[in-house]
């Protein structure tokens, strides 16, 4: 994720932040498997087919979902389209520029619309109109409004909680409808510093991170997908704790968005 030459941690807050891990804590006071507090508002966006305003800590994230009709892919006739944009504001940080989507942009683009692909989150075959030739259309929008750690899990958390209340019109049909959810996936980033694992990292955190492993997973508690960062490595055995912390955060993470859709 970005990081900011200008704020580089000084080696007395990093020799803290590392003496707190080893002691089991976080220098914000959470548990190694404890995210930040999260507080998500659905339906934000009045017009917009779906939308949720979501606060991970001090990272803030907005997600538009907007819903029309359209040609399908030649592989996929049958199927509905899905396709997810992320802008990184510059307000929200400040090494974000405007301009057309860099790097990062793109790569939270993809994990996030991975996650929620593989997941089979929307059941595409049933935004099919007439096959071929029309089918419904799903574009997700995600503004970075305030940059402090982990987009990744923080847009993954908007982009279910907007699809999840998402409604649609059909070009023949006046009522309204809901998108086909099947089911509710959670995105869990794990970081590694020296030798610790901890997950939902801050901007801090992100900073002294050696490398990242992100687990999506469905309502089943089902792998779905997964994605590294960041020029370290991860053992075999390390890899399985990250994907057990992601199960047990990732179980809070849901039951906070089944209360708010």
């Amino acid at each position: 994720m970005p990081k900011d030459g200008s704020a580089v941690l000084s080696e007395i807050k990093r020799g803290y932040i590392e003496t707190k891990l080893k002691e089991g804590v976080r220098s914000d006071g959470r548990k190694l498997d404890e995210f930040r507090k999260i507080s998500i508002q659905t339906n934000y966006i009045p017009r917009a087919n779906g939308s949720a305003f979501v606060n991970l800590g001090n990272t803030k994230i907005l997600v538009g979902i907007k819903v029309e009709s359209g040609e399908p892919f030649p592989d996929t006739p049958n199927q509905g389209v899905l396709t997810t944009n992320v802008e990184l504001l510059p307000m929200a940080f400040p090494t974000f520029e405007p301009g057309p989507p860099n790097d990062e942009s793109i790569e939270i683009a993809r994990v996030v619309d991975r996650g929620i692909r593989e997941s089979k989150m929307i059941d595409l075959e049933k935004l099919c109109v007439e096959p071929g030739k029309k089918v419904m259309i799903v574009f997700v929008d995600i503004d970075i409004l305030d940059y402090d750690g982990n987009l990744i899990d923080a847009c993954t958390m908007g982009v279910a909680s907007a699809l999840s209340t998402a409604y649609y019109k059909t070009d023949d049909d006046k009522k309204e409808q809901k998108l086909p959810v099947r089911s509710l996936p959670v995105a869990v980033t794990v970081s590694k510093i020296g030798t610790e694992l901890l997950c939902d990292p801050d901007l801090e955190e992100e900073q002294m991170a050696s490398a990242r492993l992100t687990v999506t997973l469905n309502d089943n508690g089902n792998l779905c997908a997964m994605q590294k960062g960041n020029s370290g490595t991860f053992t075999i055995d390390e890899v399985k704790k990250a994907i057990a912390i992601s199960d047990k955060a990732g179980k809070d993470v849901r039951a906070y968005i089944k209360q708010v859709i």
